[in-house]
């Protein structure tokens, strides 16, 4: 019997007797290629046999019923009809929302920028409908294609089962082989009824290759109904890279998405904490509106709405925009406004650098006029806003209606109060409200002692403002630095130089370094004339790239040589300046050029938009570990968006390495402002077409790849920047460097490494390959890429010594001895010997 009889025996079989599984034992050979002759391949899995025995086409009883899937199958009324529709599955009913970030406690965060308790919007209210809920309530076109029984051929009917069986079981690149075998009989019909009969068997990455095989053909005709089916299926299993794919070439045809593709787009890019997908999910919502013309559903406003407000690190106060057009959406299609969106909206509001009360105070009387009760969030958010312009008379009418409510006054809402009064000059009523916080609460938080440290420094009063540092110091809470900042700056401004210099060094004692601290004590050696001193100071923050130089500290020891007359080092300091592309100061600029006159030299402008050799390393090394490129829609210019994660230690440090490096490039908002010396997590140059070079190597497409050239670029600094940026040690001392990729160029850049006697294996997880370093391999990659790793890294990074395991939650269960486990199901793994 061959395996078409065996098939169509099956088949018939399974419509009147339904044996027990676990007494059902046939042994069969997996067909080969050509379905015409029998491979000598045992089968792999009882799933496979499973697959040979459901039904291809849909007959009027079923008894017999396959292993549960791995997602949840839609039900399909049995038919005769000519045609079907697929149904949607059954979407998860858990709620929208970001995974938190873990927190790593510091001993000290130098680089501490919010530290306020209220990291997040807190909800009052977790009931409602969420966007992921709304799924069956959608409507999605039909699609229409031929049972398998009603093609007038035999040959073509035995060979379409013989795919549908088959294809589920293989991996990609098998899969495509296979299909290109039978390229002189697939027609478009049959693409589509393997692309639908895979999806009604939950096989929706086998659907997904199969449509983008048909891409390729020259009979592909676009289909509408598959696109938009696949898309939604892709969607509800989180796949939103493949779902924005057939999205994009919906569009691309000159269609508009449906509704659904729009909804389940939108869901799965707020259901991942990949950073950059709230933005996309945002852009999606802009587009469903104003490109679909359609009216989201409630759960979806209110879903995207909470994701806006979710965002860690203070970042929810930039999507302000954002939120007043979903809250003007919600207006115009005369849907219900929930109380959680009036709070959250104001909320906002108060965290914006310019307050609109006007705004406020409308949202406010809305929320009265619907007859919602102003909870403790909106009362909180009333004393943010008032201490912004110090309007005491409306914080103390909001700080009564908190002591009347029943909920506890939070600590955040004291440190708003003392600053209401700092602002009007009351500082006898800050104090007041500090130790009213210790009677009411029991205790005194970090941010409270920052605010009255601050305020006491703002009205001089240093006494004061030194037994509460020492207070402080005493009760052990961290961070200190940002009060040890406030201090030495108020002491520069007093003309207090021993006071500075001695808080100064106690700060060294027990912080970690920090630029703006170094800079504040050079300032104070160069006004008392301590050049030597202050040229110790300087060069020890060049040498350390933990602290570095900036353009403030280049002026600064710049004056002090140029008002003691010692030329020579001036010219030093002015090559240092124009070879780091440092501004120089208008009033240094004209001493400045009196010097070099006399001296014969050129004055040459110091910012000069270029790269160097040694930046042009460093980016590559960064693009290798995930860094984004953005081009415009006709891709003449580029920008580079700097992205650290906030709770890994090694980005802390290397963040201002960066923001040091690309300093010149970047946008006037990344820039650090006076008075300010925290660098953001995430920060972005400006749009130049110098970069398109490295967008057309590493994202051609709005999509990272691996360049063809990459074996020519992998020098050790760029090996060093890449393990940085994008890898980990284990606990076990293995080093792990993440790749994103075809197959084809990770095994370029293993070949690459192994050339420089690097051996590596390679593990496949999701849509990242993982190049792991084990034993004694990462002691050989450690020595090469040691001279280049920052002083403060190599702790952290230094490989073989085993550690507390500080990889990221990704990397955590690689284990490169098991297969690779990816959403393109079996992928290969690239080891030692890479097979097809």
């Amino acid at each position: 019997m061959d395996v078409q009889q065996m098939i169509v025996a099956a088949n018939k079989a399974q419509c009147f007797v339904s044996p027990p599984l676990s007494t059902l034992i046939i042994t069969i050979n997996i067909p080969s290629l050509n379905p015409n002759k029998p491979s000598k391949t045992p089968m792999r899995t009882s799933l496979s046999f499973l697959r040979l025995s459901r039904p291809l086409s849909r007959p009027q009883t079923v008894l017999f019923r396959p292993l549960i899937p791995r997602y949840a199958a839609p039900r399909f009324s049995p038919s005769f009809s000519r045609h079907f529709s697929v149904s949607s599955a059954p979407f998860s009913a858990s709620a929208v929302g970001f995974v938190d970030e873990k927190e790593r406690e510091e001993e000290e965060r130098w680089d501490f920028s919010n530290y306020e308790t209220e990291a997040k919007f807190v909800f009052e209210d977790n009931d409602g409908a969420f966007a992921d809920n709304d799924m069956k309530h959608l409507v999605a076109p039909d699609i229409e294609v031929k049972e398998l029984d009603e093609l007038p051929e035999q040959w073509r009917r035995s060979k379409l089962a013989w795919l549908c069986k088959e294809l589920p079981a293989h991996k990609a690149g098998t899969l495509v082989r296979i299909l290109n075998a039978q390229r002189k009989w697939l027609k478009q019909e049959d693409a589509t009824y393997l692309a639908v009969h895979c999806m009604r068997i939950r096989e929706n990455e086998t659907g997904f290759r199969v449509y983008k095989w048909m891409m390729q053909q020259h009979w592909y005709r676009f289909d509408f109904a598959l696109a938009t089916k696949l898309a939604d299926y892709m969607g509800k299993e989180r796949k939103f890279t493949k779902c924005r794919e057939i999205f994009d070439d919906i569009i691309n045809q000159g269609r508009v998405p449906s509704e659904s593709t729009f909804h389940i787009l939108i869901v799965a890019y707020l259901s991942t904490p990949v950073q950059g997908c709230l933005d996309e999910a945002c852009g999606i919502y802009n587009r469903m509106i104003q490109l679909g013309g359609y009216q989201p559903r409630l759960s979806l406003h209110n879903s995207l709405f909470r994701a806006l407000l979710n965002r860690p690190g203070g970042s929810s106060k930039y999507y302000l925009k954002q939120a007043e057009f979903i809250f003007h959406n919600l207006e115009t299609c005369g849907l219900e406004i929930q109380k959680e969106i009036y709070t959250g909206l104001i909320w906002l509001h108060s965290y914006q650098d310019t307050v609109d009360k006007k705004r406020i105070k409308s949202l406010r009387k809305m929320m009265r006029e619907s007859g919602m009760e102003e909870g403790k969030e909106v009362l909180i958010s009333i004393l943010r806003a008032c201490s912004r312009d110090g309007d005491v008379e409306e914080a103390e009418r909001t700080w009564i209606k908190l002591l009347g409510s029943n909920d506890s006054i939070p600590s955040q809402a004291f440190v708003y109060k003392m600053e209401v009064y700092s602002k009007v000059g009351e500082i006898t009523k800050s104090l007041e409200v500090f130790r009213e916080m210790k009677k009411c609460l029991g205790y005194t938080s970090i941010a409270s002692y920052h605010k009255i440290i601050e305020v006491l420094c703002e009205s001089e009063q240093m006494d004061l403002a030194e037994s509460f540092m020492k207070e402080l110091i005493e009760s052990g809470m961290k961070p200190l630095m940002p009060s040890y900042i406030k201090l030495t700056d108020t002491y520069l401004r007093l003309n207090c130089h021993d006071k500075l210099e001695s808080t100064f060094l106690e700060c060294l004692e027990k912080c970690r370094p920090n630029r703006t601290v170094y800079n504040i004590y050079l300032s104070s050696l160069v006004k008392v004339g301590n050049l030597g001193k202050a040229e110790e100071i300087f060069n020890h923050m060049g040498e350390n790239v933990t602290i570095g130089v900036n353009a403030k500290s280049c002026n600064t020891i710049l004056y002090g040589y140029l008002s003691s007359g010692d030329n020579s080092k001036a010219e030093k300091i002015y090559d240092l300046m124009c070879q780091k592309k440092f501004e120089i100061e208008s009033p240094l600029m004209e001493k400045l050029e009196n010097v070099l006159r006399s001296s014969r030299k050129e004055v040459k402008k110091p910012v000069s938009l270029k790269l160097s050799k040694e930046q042009r390393e460093i980016l590559m090394g960064l693009l290798l570990g995930g860094l984004r490129i953005d081009s415009d829609d006709e891709r003449k210019n580029h920008m580079i968006r700097f992205e650290f994660n906030p709770s890994s230690i090694p980005h802390s440090i290397l963040k201002r390495h960066i923001h040091d490096q690309y300093h010149e490039w970047l946008h006037p908002s990344s820039k650090l402002t006076a008075g300010n010396g925290d660098i953001p997590h995430n920060f972005n140059t400006i749009s130049h077409s110098y970069f398109g070079f490295y967008a057309d190597q590493f994202w051609p497409k709005g999509q990272p790849v691996i360049p063809k050239l990459i074996h020519r670029w992998l020098s050790p600094i760029v090996l060093a920047y890449w393990y940085m940026y994008g890898g980990y040690r284990t606990s076990a001392g293995d080093i792990l460097l993440k790749l994103k990729g075809s197959s084809e160029g990770v095994e370029k850049v293993v070949k690459t490494l192994k050339s420089k006697s690097l051996n590596c294996r390679v593990k496949r997880k999701g849509r990242v390959f993982w190049i792991g370093f084990l034993r004694t391999d990462s002691m050989w990659f450690w020595k090469l890429v040691e001279p280049y790793v920052l002083d403060d890294l190599k702790d952290f990074l230094k490989a073989g010594s085993e550690t507390a395991d500080d990889c990221a939650v990704e990397s955590r269960d690689i284990n490169f001895d098991s297969a690779s486990d990816s959403d393109e199901r079996g992928s290969s793994d690239y080891s030692e010997d890479v097979n097809p």
